[in-house]
């Protein structure tokens, strides 16, 4: 699991991160809202935590601006013993969960669990169906369509071609990639990433002499937002 660890009390920060990277987890922290913005904005988590007090920005303002990007990955609000309100405003501005202060660590990871489980897919998307100019791609019916052709995609090559749809116009790392598609448990040939991309071109883009999926050289890949056809 990645995590986005926003929080600006160092001790607890520092703390929560060395227990996550202890179970395994690759955690990414901020000890601001706009440090936090700006990561969860560049890069891809599978869930955020996210404190409320924050310094530049607090947790309502990093939840809202994120749902106005369309950026769907879970968030999981840290609010006050007794912030009933905050709770609420919370969910409100789009958070997905929230955990009142102090909470133990075992409940913590429960949260993340529960969070990640209730289907990365629709969580980071917010949409059964994936669209970037004519190019369709419906999660629920397991469908992939350019304009009125159909297109028939292996399970992997549906699970990428989500991945790069739901952060269109974003550049994707190769691991991120590798990590989405096949497991954060898998050890195999890294390459495996560029066979699988070239498998989408041949199916998504050369038939329409498009060029959607770009490669961002030194990093990974990234799918145009609207791509037209040359």
């Amino acid at each position: 699991m990645r995590i986005l660890l926003i929080e600006d009390e160092d001790n607890l920060r520092e703390a929560l991160c060395r227990g996550l990277r202890e179970d395994q987890h690759e955690v990414v922290g901020a000890s601001t809202g706009s440090d936090g913005l700006r990561l969860a904005e560049e890069q891809s988590f599978d869930v955020i935590v996210c404190d409320i007090l924050l310094p530049m920005l607090n947790g309502f303002q990093i939840c809202r601006r994120l749902r106005e990007q369309a950026i769907w990955t879970p968030i999981l609000v840290l609010t006050a013993k007794d912030g009933e309100w905050d709770e609420a405003e919370a969910l409100d501005a789009g958070a997905d969960d929230y955990l009142t202060k102090p909470f133990s660590y075992v409940v913590l990871q429960a949260h993340l669990r529960a969070l990640v489980r209730r289907g990365a897919k629709t969580a980071t998307t917010g949409s059964d169906v994936l669209r970037a100019s004519d190019l369709i791609l419906d999660l629920r019916a397991h469908r992939c369509a350019r304009g009125d052709n159909e297109i028939e995609l292996s399970r992997r090559e549906f699970d990428m071609l989500a991945a790069l749809l739901a952060h269109r116009g974003k550049a994707l790392a190769k691991e991120d990639l590798m990590r989405r598609v096949w497991g954060p448990a898998f050890n195999g040939d890294p390459n495996i990433v560029e066979v699988y991309v070239g498998y989408l071109r041949r199916k998504v883009d050369a038939p329409f002499e498009r060029h959607s999926i770009q490669t961002v050289r030194g990093f990974g890949y990234r799918l145009a937002v609207d791509d037209k056809p040359r």
